[in-house]
């Protein structure tokens, strides 16, 4: 469904100094330094994926999905989405595809979503029947009824992702790229937005592409994983070999009733030791043999043994420059 190879993007870009005596010969004479925003990455995506885009700001993940979806012009490099050039701009690609950006706003402001909706369906040309049949399927899952009449200006940050959500969805694309989709949302919506991506994925195979700076959104959503860092794709892969790779180790977090005075240092490292629990950091392949020790020597309360947090181990996939395919 999409297919990138040897795909670059680089900005010039307009260098100001801070003294005025500066600014004032730069009206005359000025200099320009290039900025390599992406670089040489290639990959493919298949139909009904979700793959996560991660990497820190500047990395060059919205520059990439700005190129997948046409916005952007490459400086070298092929792309092909759903069998078409996206910076093309053929109407029939423009159907096919949907951009969510959790930073901007495709309702407009003034008026309710449902106006929105409309004016919607008439760029994209949908039929009455399809239009009312997807909109009640996407007020239903997203919980919108009562806000399709309410101004867009007085809806709350999540009720507004929501809505730009089914605004995006209402022609039913065939790929979605989704940027910070989560972006400043509450815990509760967030798990909504994810449950309900989950869902349209499984009902209609649609092949999605998500950056997110939530993990969260990444463990819940997808198997898959690209990493981008300084413009270079550092890791391809599943996201459980990534996570074995990187964090070759397990967390146990052991509850008791008073934590017994023994040198824990024996068991594994300690991450950290509160009233009635001891956090451990123990290799992989000692985590049986630790917890049927601790289990069988000691009164426990609970017992929990646990992937290392994911920030952490992106963290270090950024930190080792890891290649992975």
């Amino acid at each position: 469904m999409i297919a990138v190879k040897h795909l670059h993007k680089s900005f010039r870009v307009h260098v100001r100094q801070a003294r005025w005596i500066d600014a004032v010969r730069h009206l005359w004479r000025r200099q320009y330094r290039t900025v390599e925003a992406v670089k040489d990455i290639s990959f493919t995506i298949e139909t009904g994926e979700i793959v996560g885009f991660l990497g820190p700001n500047g990395a060059g993940k919205t520059t990439t999905m700005k190129m997948l979806a046409g916005l952007l012009y490459p400086t070298s490099g092929e792309i092909t989405v759903g069998g078409f050039v996206p910076f093309e701009q053929k109407p029939e690609f423009k159907k096919m595809m949907s951009l969510v950006m959790g930073q901007k706003s495709q309702l407009i402001w003034d008026i309710p979503p449902m106006e929105t909706f409309l004016v919607n369906k008439a760029i994209y040309d949908i039929d009455d029947r399809t239009f009312r049949r997807t909109l009640e399927e996407l007020v239903e899952l997203l919980e919108l009824q009562p806000l399709l009449t309410k101004p867009t200006r007085s809806l709350s940050l999540g009720q507004r992702m929501r809505c730009e959500l089914a605004a995006a969805l209402l022609h039913r694309p065939a790929i979605l790229f989704l940027d910070e989709p989560t972006i400043g949302l509450d815990v509760h919506t967030q798990e909504k937005v994810r449950r309900f991506i989950a869902e349209y994925n499984r009902e209609y195979q649609t092949t999605i592409l998500l950056t997110s700076h939530y993990m969260g959104d990444v463990t819940a959503l997808c198997d898959r994983v690209m990493i981008i860092n300084h413009g270079m794709l550092i890791y391809d892969g599943e996201l459980s070999v990534l996570t074995e790779t990187l964090a070759p180790y397990k967390r146990l977090e052991i509850h008791f009733p008073i934590v017994p005075s023994v040198p824990w240092d024996d068991y594994g490292e300690v991450v950290a030791m509160e009233d009635g629990k001891v956090t451990l950091r123990v290799p992989r392949d000692k985590v049986a043999e630790v917890s049927a020790h601790v289990l069988q020597h000691f009164h426990v309360h609970d017992l929990t043994i646990q992937d290392p947090p994911m920030e952490e181990v992106i963290t270090r996939a950024f930190q080792e420059g890891l290649h992975g395919s």
